[in-house]
């Protein structure tokens, strides 16, 4: 039998539970996840190998209409991952209606790759609601496949997994077959504290918030990190610090116990804090962040 590979792109509206779907399908937490809209800003692959086949999945941004440099970038990645796809796994749920976002929507039926509609969180619907959505969607996109399913409860993935296979183009694997992400241990440091500013704030805060990794050095027996949370006003800076300092102790906390399970390694976190007005809106501080080339 010949061997099937190829690049399968998830992309949707902010808050359908790309990243849960995506973690789901590769078996890892690879994507942080809340319920937070933007909790996504980077394009992450995860990687997943049968005998005879590869798949490349791709987390992407929710879609939304940019407001400044940051979430061009972000959507950006969504039309790149639109245009390198060899699947498209278009994610919604059982809330959202089809004309959010809709010139996203009305791409996918002149797409070239197949497209595989995914009907999330039907675990929080009616079955009469759900075959509507999929009938409703079926007319929308005549050639799709639509499958309902539950990220969260893990329903219906094999059939996920069965159409993402049969879709995938006769082709050697991209990667080394051990493999299961194309970022580093650097990032998924850096995604860990940002999750915990996520879970930890509210309001403006977490959007307002951007993490770098200053230095990660892996010793014998523990990852020593140092990472600095850049702000863009003083008086965030103080929210994040919090009084004596603990609420960004919380944050260092829950982040270095993730880590730790993470890397199944000790690790030593030093966190900093620093206000950086234009990160937003700055090339340079993006291309550092990694949204810019």
């Amino acid at each position: 039998m010949a061997h099937r590979s190829g690049f399968v792109n998830i992309i949707g509206n902010p808050n359908v539970g790309k990243s849960t779907l995506m973690n789901a399908l590769v078996g890892e937490k690879l994507s942080i996840v809340t319920a937070k809209a933007q909790t996504t800003r980077h394009r992450i692959m995860g990687i997943v190998n049968g005998e005879d086949w590869q798949i490349v999945y791709s987390d992407t941004p929710g879609i939304l209409k940019p407001n400044y440099r940051l979430q061009e970038n972000m959507m950006k990645f969504v039309d790149g991952a639109i245009g390198d796809a060899d699947v498209i796994l278009y994610v919604t749920d059982t809330v959202e209606t089809s004309d959010k976002n809709s010139d996203y929507v009305s791409r996918l039926p002149d797409l070239e790759c197949p497209v595989i509609i995914v009907i999330n969180k039907i675990d929080l619907s009616s079955q009469d609601k759900v075959v509507e959505l999929m009938e409703r969607w079926q007319s929308l996109v005549p050639r799709a496949r639509v499958i309902p399913a539950s990220a969260a409860e893990r329903f219906n993935l094999e059939s996920i997994l069965d159409a993402v296979v049969s879709s995938l183009p006769e082709c050697p694997p991209w990667y080394d077959k051990d493999t299961f992400t194309d970022r580093s241990l650097r990032f998924f440091a850096s995604e860990i504290i940002r999750e915990k500013i996520l879970l930890c704030y509210k309001e403006e805060i977490p959007y307002c918030c951007e993490v770098g990794i200053e230095s990660f050095k892996e010793g014998a027996e523990r990852y020593d990190i140092g990472a600095v949370i850049y702000v863009m006003r003083e008086s965030q800076k103080g929210i994040v610090i919090g009084r004596k300092g603990a609420a960004l102790k919380r944050v260092g906390t829950q982040a270095r116990l993730e880590m730790e399970d993470f890397f199944q390694k000790k690790v030593f976190l030093s966190i900093y804090v620093k206000v950086d007005p234009d990160w937003r809106d700055s090339r340079k501080e993006l291309r550092k962040f990694g949204y810019e080339d």
